[in-house]
């Protein structure tokens, strides 16, 4: 019989504030008055009353010169061109995919945005609008780019590279997008043993990495062979980790990841999201940031 762990309520000690050096970070609510001087610009997040700027959502305070704008601290997703995404099909429709993108609408890929199996160039037919569900179907994975935004703010996808399209074995995780630190490349072959896309719109696939890249099937084939024992549990700990470092809001990238990776591995995989284990685990990874930084 499977041993059940019970835990009686109990007061924690808050972990550091992680703001930034240089001062604490400005925090208003919805109707916090943010300036009265007439002198800001109105941004993102305000509205002006009485002479009076006015924060409409909750959020971080962000001055650009004279631009005052909130950026909200819990919100959809908001494309912005050359994001990496991940994403799943929802809908097959005429020469185009609807995804899932964690926006406030749903995302399009067009058949004319994708690689043909194979990296092959040429016009779509006729014959490619019949196989499309050959290619894509409802519920898959894809990672794409954002090639555009359309003017109601619905984000226009594709997959025009071999790095990119299906994916097949892994686990996803959805996270708050503004946890997603911006990095010139959201592909990462981590050293532990397995890879992770950290897309722009807080969906996060790890895999086991491949032993080499097969550029073949154009981004279309799915390899469904058994996944290592080994290689689950790298997964499962990353996956962990990740949740660990999201319940205390902490930037996702590859450094802080793995970082906290190697801080988990005293642990069990079971024992991470474990409140005192994760305080532990998370502290060890800020200290490590804050010596790099330093």
């Amino acid at each position: 019989m499977a041993a059940v762990t019970m835990r009686l309520p109990a007061v924690r000690a808050p972990l550091d504030s992680s703001t930034p050096r240089g001062g604490e970070k400005h925090l208003v609510a919805p109707g916090d008055t943010i300036t009265t001087d007439t002198g800001y610009m109105r941004g993102h997040g305000t509205y002006v009353e009485d002479d009076k700027l006015i924060a409409s959502v909750a959020g971080v305070v962000e001055r650009v010169n004279k631009l005052v704008c909130v950026r909200a601290l819990k919100a959809r997703y908001n494309g912005e061109i050359g994001d990496i995404v991940v994403g799943r099909i929802t809908e097959v429709q005429q020469k185009r995919w609807k995804v899932e993108t964690n926006s406030r609408l749903d995302s399009v890929l067009l058949l004319s945005s994708i690689n043909l199996p194979g990296g092959e160039l040429r016009r779509k037919s006729a014959e490619d609008e019949l196989a499309m569900r050959d290619y894509l179907q409802e519920g898959d994975l894809i990672s794409a780019e954002v090639q555009s935004i359309f003017s109601d703010g619905a984000v226009s996808l594709h997959t025009r590279s071999l790095k990119y399209g299906k994916l097949a074995q892994g686990v996803l995780v959805q996270v708050s997008p503004s946890l997603v630190k911006r990095q010139k490349t959201h592909f990462h072959d981590l050293p532990c043993g397995a890879s992770v896309i950290l897309g722009n719109n807080g969906f996060i696939w790890i895999y086991p990495t491949p032993e080499q890249k097969d550029d073949e099937a154009g981004g279309y084939s799915t390899n469904l062979e058994p996944v290592p024992l080994s290689d689950r549990e790298v997964i499962s700990r990353l996956r962990n980790c990740i949740v660990a470092l999201v319940t205390h809001k902490m930037m996702l990238f590859d450094t802080s990841i793995l970082y906290c990776y190697e801080a988990s591995l005293p642990h069990q995989i079971k024992d991470i999201l474990k409140p005192e284990v994760t305080e532990e685990v998370v502290l060890e990874t800020r200290q490590r940031l804050l010596d790099l930084e330093g």
